[in-house]
C-alpha cells in the first residue's frame, strides 16, 4: 500500500497567529489555493483509490478538492482530528503563553496539559487509525489529510518506534509524505515534499 500522507492547507488560526487543535478553522484564501496546487500534483503524479480525512473543516476542505478531479468520494475517521490542547484551542498564541506559559521542566509524555490529549492518548488514538488501515486498506494507493501532530505520530507509527522516542516529524501547510508498506518492509520515499507549492519546503511546528 502507498501512503500519501498530507497536511491540510493554511488555516486562518495560522494568519491570526492561534493555535488550532479542535476550533473549527476554515482554509485562508491562501490554503483554498494550496489545496488547488494539491490536486493538481496529486492527479497528475500520485492518482489515489481512496482518501480519508479528519473530520475539521481545515482538513475537509483540502480533502475535497484533492478528491474532486479524481471523483472520489472523503471518507472521515475522527481519530484522524487534531490533537486536543484543550484550553488552548482557538487561543491567540500570544495570550496563551501569558496564560498558560509552558512548563519549565517540560511535558512529560504521559501528561495532559490544559485539559487536552497527552502525547500518550495521541499514540494510541493513531496506533488505532493505523492498525484499522493495515488490516482494511481501502485502496492500494491511500491519501490521508490531517493534521502536523497526527502526522507526527503515525510516522512514529509507521517506524514502531517506541513511545516517548523524542522522534518528530514536521509538516508544513500542504505538505506531503509518501510511505509504502507491504508484508515485507515499509519504506520513506519523502517526506514534507512541497514541490507543488512552487517553494522550497519549509519547516512548521510538529
Amino acid at each position: 500500500m502507498e501512503l500519501l500522507v498530507i497536511r491540510h492547507g493554511e488555516s486562518t488560526a495560522t494568519v491570526q497567529d492561534r493555535h488550532e487543535g479542535p476550533a473549527d478553522f476554515p482554509l485562508s484564501e491562501r490554503g483554498h489555493q494550496q489545496a488547488y496546487q494539491l490536486s493538481r500534483f496529486l492527479y497528475r503524479e500520485h492518482p489515489l483509490d481512496a482518501i480519508l480525512s479528519s473530520p475539521l473543516l481545515r482538513a475537509t476542505s483540502t480533502a475535497e478538492t484533492i478528491a474532486e478531479p479524481l471523483k472520489l468520494q472523503v471518507q472521515i475517521d475522527a481519530d484522524l482530528s487534531d490533537r486536543d490542547n484543550g484550553k488552548l484551542s482557538g487561543m491567540l498564541r500570544a495570550d496563551a503563553m501569558v496564560q498558560f506559559p509552558y512548563p519549565p521542566e517540560g511535558r512529560k509524555y504521559h501528561e495532559s496539559l490544559y485539559g487536552g490529549e497527552s502525547e500518550l492518548d495521541l499514540r494510541h488514538r493513531v496506533e488505532r487509525f493505523f492498525a484499522r488501515l493495515c488490516q482494511h486498506p481501502p485502496g492500494r494507493r491511500v491519501g490521508i489529510v490531517t493534521h502536523g501532530p497526527v502526522i507526527s505520530m503515525l510516522f512514529q507509527a509507521f517506524l514502531n518506534l517506541p513511545n516517548d522516542s523524542g522522534i518528530y516529524l514536521s509538516t508544513a501547510d500542504a505538505g506531503v509524505h509518501f510511505w509504502h508498506l507491504n508484508d515485507r518492509y515499509r519504506q520513506i520515499i519523502y517526506n514534507n515534499y512541497q514541490g507543488h507549492l512552487g517553494s522550497p519546503p519549509k519547516a512548521s511546528d510538529p
